[in-house]
């Protein structure tokens, strides 16, 4: 697991986001004490506060990418999003997010669309906002993925990314954080969901993502202007937004 690359990596990530599908949000709101939802709320209004420019007609989409169960679809709808596409490359996932829309009466301001998140199947300038929600530690190419997500931005839209960090910085609480999801995530992912190995996946994907300064470079080389960044979870995740130049 820990030297997957390429298409080795997208379809371990693919196989296993399909085991863990139905326990998804339940592991979620557990392992994270329900704070990713707070997270994605802000995540959200960070998007949505871009305004689109010119008369907007063509652009007031947003798209989600790796949307997983919707959680970030309804909060950009909730934020004032008039319609919002999510794309996703596991199946099951897309199904629960359809149901969940369905649930909440929003599906006819939802399009969900089986793709890739190295490929996406949009055309270029395509949505005002694009968001994406603990997916980017997934990519098998990370580069290529943050390029995909600015190329479909619109010239003055928006791109965040809210993803679980490293935490670099010493002292006693990014130990018990480190601890915690070395330790006690996986024992979760075991007892929630039947599934060990899923869960020591994320601990593992977390060590070897970039940190918050490094990403925000990444971001910028992929063509975004003025990236920013806010630590939220006591610095164990990372909202992180960029404009679309034009």
């Amino acid at each position: 697991m820990a030297h997957l690359r390429g298409e080795e990596k997208s379809a371990y990530v693919r196989s296993m986001f399909q085991r863990i599908a139905p326990r998804y949000d339940l592991l979620n709101t557990v392992i994270s004490g329900g704070m990713h939802h707070r997270w994605r709320r802000r995540a959200a209004a960070l998007a949505i506060e871009r305004k689109p420019r010119g008369d907007g007609r063509d652009q007031t989409r947003a798209l989600d990418v790796a949307t997983g169960t919707g959680d970030f679809v309804l909060a950009l709808l909730k934020r004032g999003a008039p319609h919002v596409v999510g794309v996703d490359f596991v199946p099951s996932m897309l199904g629960l997010a359809d149901a969940k829309a369905r649930r909440r009466r929003r599906r006819d301001r939802v399009t969900l669309v089986a793709g890739d998140a190295l490929r996406l199947p949009f055309a270029d300038a395509a949505f005002q906002w694009v968001t994406s929600g603990f997916n980017m530690r997934n990519v098998a190419d990370l580069p290529l993925a943050l390029a995909e997500m600015a190329r479909v931005a619109s010239p003055g839209g928006r791109v965040v990314i809210l993803e679980i960090v490293p935490m670099t910085e010493g002292g006693v609480l990014p130990r018990i954080f480190r601890w915690y999801f070395r330790t006690v995530t996986p024992l979760l992912g075991q007892l929630l969901a039947g599934d060990r190995e899923a869960y020591a996946y994320l601990p593992a994907s977390v060590a070897r993502f970039p940190d918050v300064e490094k990403l925000a470079t990444m971001m910028e080389a992929a063509g975004l202007s003025d990236v920013r960044h806010q630590r939220v979870g006591f610095g164990s995740a990372a909202i992180l937004w960029g404009d679309k130049p034009g």
